[in-house]
């Protein structure tokens, strides 16, 4: 327990802090440009990360909502209640999580409509007629064939929405304050670190994807779906009256933490 406690700090000093929320936007921009940059210019030896099958990638990125929505669920239950004291306030916050499904599901599926209609099949003319090609992706690579479109990067969209998101909701650490040794801090902390270690797991995966996969424009397209759907939300619509709202304390953050 108390080396959660002192992982919990370190997690508050170093990462999940105001500072690193603020610079956070611009090093996903950097790492976006740079990263594809060097796999367009000069591409680096493969990897076992460069292997789509690795297993972060498997486990972790193919899922990332799930992971970074279960997770968030119930910190932000647990710490805008203990702010609030109210169960419609709670209840309004977490509907930012239904917001970021949304969003999740919305970009996703324009994303595989662009690779559709910009797309066809490359197949061996030796098995299919030119004529009778497979339409559509699925049918395509069930022919043996690979489909060929503007395959916008659902990572680059995903990673730093994800990110971007879990800063802005783990920053409501910095208002609380936690009583040693009691269970439901115990909980908290132990949310905190795994949200802590799920947005360094999302930020490497990030950097691999922009040095090892897609095209530069394809990548540069996905990351600013992901960073306009921030932006969107917590930057504009939560100011307004009718919306999740922002994270209990937002305002006085920044004054909280020079503090």
């Amino acid at each position: 327990m108390e080396r959660l406690e002192r992982c919990a700090a370190l997690f508050r000093r170093k990462l999940l802090n105001e500072t690193f929320r603020r610079h956070m936007f611009p090093v996903l921009l950097c790492v976006a440009v740079c990263g594809s940059a060097v796999k367009e210019f000069s591409p680096l030896p493969k990897t076992y990360l460069s292997n789509k099958r690795n297993f972060l990638n498997v486990y972790f990125v193919k899922f990332s909502w799930a992971w970074t929505f279960w997770l968030l669920f119930p910190f932000i239950a647990l710490t805008n209640f203990m702010l609030t004291q109210s169960k419609r306030a709670v209840l309004r916050r977490l509907s930012s999580l239904l917001v970021g499904t949304v969003i999740w599901y919305i970009c996703t599926r324009f994303f595989t409509y662009v690779e559709y209609v910009t797309g066809s099949c490359s197949v061996s003319e030796t098995l299919f007629d030119i004529e009778k090609k497979p339409d559509g992706k699925r049918a395509c690579m069930l022919s043996g064939g690979y489909w060929q479109g503007f395959d916008i990067s659902g990572h680059s969209f995903l990673l730093p929405y994800c990110i971007l998101m879990i800063l802005e909701e783990t920053a409501v650490i910095h208002a609380i304050k936690l009583e040693r040794d009691s269970k439901i801090t115990v909980i908290i902390n132990a949310l905190f670190v795994a949200l802590g270690v799920t947005s360094l797991i999302w930020v490497w995966m990030f950097f691999c994807t922009a040095i090892y996969f897609h095209d530069f424009w394809q990548k540069m397209i996905g990351t600013a779906f992901g960073v306009l759907g921030w932006y969107g939300t917590y930057k504009w619509w939560y100011i307004k009256p009718f919306s999740p709202g922002l994270p209990p304390g937002h305002a006085n953050r920044t004054a909280g933490h020079q503090e």
